[in-house]
């Protein structure tokens, strides 16, 4: 059973369910880590809030342009679909390689070793005991996912619900630090009872670069929300699926704000900057040393909350492009009444265990490479913005549901906020290395495979024709 022409098959989620989704997917396991990355770049906490929202309302300029491609040209192959419009083909299809041969799978391998390590702490299963964690996570998602969208989506609804009772937590410990009351201001020896400060952190204004370094974690942390795409017909009603981008990213943003706030109330912004692990630096100032298995429980369920949200979506361009491409139609398979695509999911899952198996037995080397990916991603997102000018043009008279406010400056907007990111990205990525080989040309190795892949690919499709 396949997908429906444009991928829109029955409506099976409700708008709430979306939601759950789309911040599930976006509140991950960053937020434990970047506030430190981000700290460290700035003179001040106000400078370090202002980034936060700066990041939401670039996010809110990119989910506004994304809602008016949803609502026009609802599909389940979100970017893939809209690229294909607008850029051709072989431009979707390189970017449905790039996303579910490294993006998509490699995402799931990063987010259960982060499950794998955390969960260790609260139940060893001895030796590469992560790998163990990492690969039963995948595993037990995959199987839930195979089984409906609805199970699949109302699992993810109960882990977004408590992974944010977590992040509320850490929010409660700061006001009640800001406010001085309580047995917790007693507990806590107030902004400096954190890390030490880190030596040489910037006590003016920061310069370009350091600002441009602090918006790619910042905006890496918001990654995700563009998810929202691929549930575009899933919903019922057209215009949904602008709804539920403007209320995720509304949330995201309250939260990080919130989240940020309560760490700078409680480390102070040089403790931060020094923290290896602010969630659990912050509790342990509050709660004392008992807060550590907490912790470890609140950033195994944000990153398996991720895991289950990435499974949701990630298998979707896989499929598409089955449908797209004769010779992978088994991929293109579609399950009208689970609103599933079975064969992408257990070939994305295979995948992603396949590589967890790698990345125990190889080091880090894998998952290096896939941090080394953000180049790639960007690019394939400022194509995904400069598509709302090309099809506004080539398809003028097409009926728009929802229309971007205040265009072309707020997808313009956009679109520079990817350059750049796309700029400093391959700048932060020319100085690391991999194996001895400069980082930057491993996104480059991953579209030119792609490149080679798609050829193949055509050949075969067009001997296919002649017999």
């Amino acid at each position: 059973m396949t997908a429906p022409p444009g991928g829109a098959g029955a409506a099976t989620l409700r708008p709430w369910q979306a939601v759950a989704i789309v911040v599930g997917i976006v509140v991950g396991a960053g937020i434990f880590k970047t506030p430190a990355l981000v700290a460290g770049q700035v003179p001040s906490v106000g400078w370090m809030l202002a980034l936060w929202a700066a990041g939401g309302l670039l996010t809110l300029c990119g989910a506004l342009v994304y809602a008016e491609l949803s609502t026009t040209w609802p599909s389940h192959a979100g970017e893939y679909h809209f690229l294909g419009r607008a850029w051709g083909r072989p431009v979707a299809s390189l970017y449905a390689w790039a996303r579910f041969t490294v993006i998509t799978t490699g995402s799931l391998v990063l987010l259960g070793y982060v499950y794998g390590d955390y969960a260790t702490q609260l139940l060893p299963l001895g030796p590469h005991s992560a790998a163990w964690h990492a690969g039963l996570a995948i595993a037990v998602l995959t199987a839930l996912n195979l089984r409906s969208l609805r199970s699949g989506a109302n699992a993810q609804a109960l882990m977004t619900a408590l992974e944010l009772l977590g992040l509320l937590l850490i929010v409660a410990a700061g006001l009640a630090v800001a406010a001085g009351f309580g047995p917790v201001a007693a507990t806590a020896a107030g902004p400096t009872a954190g890390p030490a400060a880190v030596p040489g952190l910037p006590a003016a204004g920061p310069t370009a670069g350091a600002l441009g370094l602090a918006m790619v974690f910042v905006l890496l942390t918001y990654g995700g929300w563009n998810d929202a795409a691929y549930l575009s017909a899933d919903l019922r009603g057209r215009r949904a699926i602008a709804g539920v981008l403007l209320v995720s990213v509304a949330i995201v943003t309250a939260l990080y704000l919130a989240v940020n706030a309560a760490y700078a109330a409680i480390l102070g912004r040089a403790g931060l900057a020094a923290s290896a692990a602010p969630a659990a630096d912050a509790l342990r100032v509050v709660f004392g040393a008992a807060a550590g298995q907490l912790v470890a429980a609140m950033v195994a369920m944000a990153a398996l909350t991720s895991m289950n949200a990435t499974l949701i979506v990630g298998a979707r361009t896989a499929q598409a492009l089955g449908e797209d491409w004769p010779v992978l139609r088994g991929l293109g398979r579609w399950d009208a009444g689970r609103g599933t695509p079975p064969v992408a999911l257990l070939a994305q899952g295979a995948l992603a265990l396949a590589l967890v198996v790698l990345a125990a037995a190889g080091g880090r080397g894998f998952q290096a490479m896939v941090e080394f990916t953000a180049p790639v991603f960007w690019l394939f997102f400022l194509l995904t913005g400069l598509a709302l000018f090309r099809l506004r043009a080539r398809e003028p008279l097409r009926p728009r549901p929802f229309r971007v406010p205040g265009y072309p400056v707020l997808p313009a907007l956009f679109c520079l906020s990817c350059a750049g990111m796309l700029w400093s990205s391959l700048g932060y990525v020319g100085g690391q290395r991999l194996a001895g080989v400069s980082a930057a040309w491993v996104g480059l190795a991953v579209l030119g495979s792609g490149a080679l892949a798609l050829a193949l690919l055509h050949g075969l499709e067009r001997r296919a024709r002649r017999i």
